[in-house]
């Protein structure tokens, strides 16, 4: 994957001066707050009263976290730069620190500045390149799973087709062994492709919506992508210029809240596998009804939109231990966590995810030929008593009553194990055609004509972000 940088400051809005932490009066340090459309949208009071995501540790890989900022001091672990700069902890570039205050922050003082959706979580800051500027996602995928993660946040979009990296396919199938959910942002240049590493299998794929359940124009879209969650005038905690707080749009910010929601929901299901976590997020999403005339999936909303309330309350079946996420390739399956319930066997309810065949496994064993000739020898012994038994007495009368596995009338194919979900099935992983996306974004020109401007809350000048 070649790396481009999610986030430009492109000279529009953030906060004002008169919002600086130093000395902001308070009807300034309420605008944080009030500015977070987000906040009611989610039902913040009501999704905590269930879960805040307490003991979930989320990767955050990206351009380093300032612990430092008053809205998530304590929530930050000591993190890992690969360049050796000490980028993790003293970032030159906000874009970090905004993803991890969607994730966990908590404010400060009394009702003021940013909230995440889940504060009870801690966030494990990685910083995304080497000392040569080079990629070290996959490098920071594998420490992450090393050190505690079950949550990795990948708000970063590159150029790169799926499975092109061998060590970044390699490394998202680590997480995926040592069941953490890798949640990627889909990319913001509005193409039918979506970006790497998004694109990956095993990764969760994150569009970008509005307040209305909108998608953003920019958003990339495609198959792959799952879900989608809010991404438009995102407030977010993090120095902006002269300022401590940001605001921007972009497919970062609505998978931070993914990752947030799915901090909540190990929290709260801690037994459930990585994808068991991505299919309630995917069968309780909303579903808009600007969605392929209401139609799921669909290639820009995906299942739906983020509903973190109805991911920790509705009665969703855990289901098989992949659940919608497109299988890793040459790795072994991941077994399930202590006291998740399996399958007995069933064939279409895996209890792991699927192993794939090595070289050492493409032919038979000698005990596996020697089990089924002992089989055969036995089934025509049991063939000759039939026959035999059959000619002494006459024919039995058929037992009546419904077989006891097989499939039920009516119900769908399934892509995989569980109970049939709420929603159509989910899309077969495929590469998608067409040119590979720029380098970098374009800027900000204002939205299209069919959708009206959003009101700025800070007034005029300072920067705004696409991320």
């Amino acid at each position: 994957m070649t790396l481009t940088k999610a986030v430009r400051l492109l000279g529009a809005t953030t906060l004002t001066g008169a919002l600086l932490l130093s000395a902001a009066p308070t009807a300034s340090a309420d605008q944080v707050r009030d500015a977070q459309w987000t906040n009611p949208y989610f039902d913040l009071d009501k999704v905590w009263s269930v879960s805040k995501g307490d003991g979930v540790v989320v990767a955050v890989i990206d351009t380093g976290v300032d612990a430092s900022h008053p809205d998530i001091t304590g929530s930050v672990l000591p993190g890992y730069d690969p360049s050796g700069s000490g980028q993790d902890k003293q970032p030159s570039d906000p874009h970090g620190t905004n993803m991890a205050s969607l994730i966990v922050g908590h404010g400060h003082g009394s009702g003021t500045g940013v909230l995440g959706l889940a504060p009870g979580a801690k966030v494990l800051p990685i910083y995304r390149e080497t000392a040569a500027g080079g990629d070290a996602i996959p490098e920071g995928i594998k420490w992450a799973v090393d050190h505690g993660a079950k949550v990795i946040n990948l708000s970063q979009a590159g150029v790169g087709e799926p499975k092109s990296d061998a060590e970044l396919t390699e490394a998202v199938a680590y997480a995926a062994r040592h069941d953490v959910l890798i949640v990627a942002g889909a990319g913001n240049d509005g193409r039918g492709k979506v970006a790497s590493p998004a694109n990956e299998p095993g990764v969760l794929a994150v569009g970008a919506t509005d307040k209305s359940d909108v998608v953003w124009p920019k958003s990339n879209y495609g198959s792959q992508v799952l879900l989608t969650a809010p991404g438009v005038g995102i407030v977010s905690a993090g120095s902006c210029g002269s300022n401590q707080y940001c605001i921007g749009d972009g497919t970062s910010d609505s998978t931070a809240f993914t990752s947030a929601a799915a901090a909540l929901v190990r929290a709260k299901f801690p037994n459930l596998t990585a994808g068991q976590v991505a299919d309630r997020l995917v069968k309780s999403a909303k579903a808009p009804t600007a969605a392929n005339g209401g139609k799921l999936p669909d290639p820009h909303y995906g299942y739906g939109v983020l509903s973190p309330y109805d991911a920790l309350t509705k009665d969703i079946p855990a289901g098989s231990a992949q659940g919608p996420l497109a299988a890793t390739s040459g790795d072994e399956a991941a077994p399930a966590p202590s006291g998740v319930a399996t399958t007995g066997g069933d064939p279409e309810q895996p209890d792991a995810l699927p192993q794939a065949r090595s070289s050492s496994d493409s032919g038979l064993g000698a005990g596996v030929l020697a089990a089924v000739g002992a089989g055969a020898v036995l089934l025509v012994v049991l063939i000759v008593v039939v026959a035999v038994r059959s000619r002494r007495r006459p024919n039995p009368v058929p037992p009546q009553g419904q077989p006891p596995y097989g499939a039920q009338p009516g119900w769908p194919q399934l892509p995989y194990g569980g109970q049939p979900p709420q929603q159509q099935g989910y899309p077969q992983q495929q590469p998608y055609g067409g040119q590979p996306p720029q380098q970098g974004y374009p800027p900000q020109q204002g939205y299209p004509p069919q959708q009206g401007p959003y009101q700025n809350p800070y007034g005029q000048g300072g920067n705004q972000s696409q991320r």
